[in-house]
């Protein structure tokens, strides 16, 4: 098994190509001032994962931003804090600011020069623009959880990648590549549809999960790399061999 077996990239954005646990941080950064003994990075993180996989579950079908005002009301009612209907709001847009990753807008770019690029994102349509525009705008295609109508890890959102991608591009599910950090919602379901994976271990290293819960179930990793970076180099690797 090698990178140049597959033609098609499937991306996770958030996690993966976008550093959302700096962009979630920044943006609770107020909220969490407000606290006297304010919990540490790590645990808000697990706090936010929990709560934005039960919003998910709860609302499929509710746009990503709405969503992100949801769970900052629910954190802010857990700490004890009176939470504005404005300042949920600006929490809920700020997915469109969280920064990229260092390396990922020059590796997607290098990575389009030899596969078709798709990002199955948990995000909506309108929210999305701000990300990939950092990105370089690298997509072929961009599918939304608004698209779908259900969140990742949902076998729904699977199942609408792999019709899309044939009926598209005329790819098959064996030439495609699933990339993403989150075992959560990305692995467990990818492998459940027997994609073959990459995963970008953005978190190597650290305790716990961070923005995302532990897996649910079994998962199949068939390339694992720290950055996306690396696996940049291991693609060149492989041609340099050949």
């Amino acid at each position: 098994m090698s990178l140049a077996d597959y033609r098609v990239l499937t991306f996770d954005t958030f996690g993966t190509v976008i550093d959302w646990e700096t962009g979630i941080l920044r943006a609770l950064a107020p909220l969490l001032a407000r606290l006297d003994d304010p919990p540490g990075a790590e645990r808000v993180l697990e706090l936010f994962a929990r709560a934005e996989s039960a919003q998910q579950a709860e609302a499929p079908d509710m746009l990503y931003r709405d969503l992100l005002s949801a769970v900052y009301r629910t954190l802010a009612k857990d700490w004890g804090i009176a939470a504005g209907e404005e300042e949920a709001a600006r929490f809920g847009a700020s997915v469109g600011d969280w920064p990229a990753f260092d390396d990922s807008a020059a590796a997607l770019r290098y990575l389009k020069e030899h596969y078709t690029l798709i990002t199955l994102t948990n995000c909506d349509r309108e929210s999305y623009s701000g990300a990939s525009r950092r990105l370089g705008d690298p997509w072929d295609a961009i599918y939304t959880a608004q698209d779908v109508g259900s969140y990742k890890p949902s076998p729904r959102n699977f199942e609408y990648l792999i019709d899309h991608v044939k009926r598209e591009f005329g790819f098959e599910k064996t030439d495609i590549l699933h990339t993403a950090q989150s075992l959560f919602h990305d692995h467990v379901p990818a492998t459940a549809h027997g994609l073959a994976t990459a995963w970008i271990d953005r978190r190597r290293g650290a305790d716990g999960f961070g923005a995302t819960p532990p897996p649910p179930g079994d998962y199949r990793i068939d390339f694992h790399f720290a950055t996306l970076g690396d696996m940049v180099r291991a693609h060149r690797e492989e041609l340099r061999a050949q």
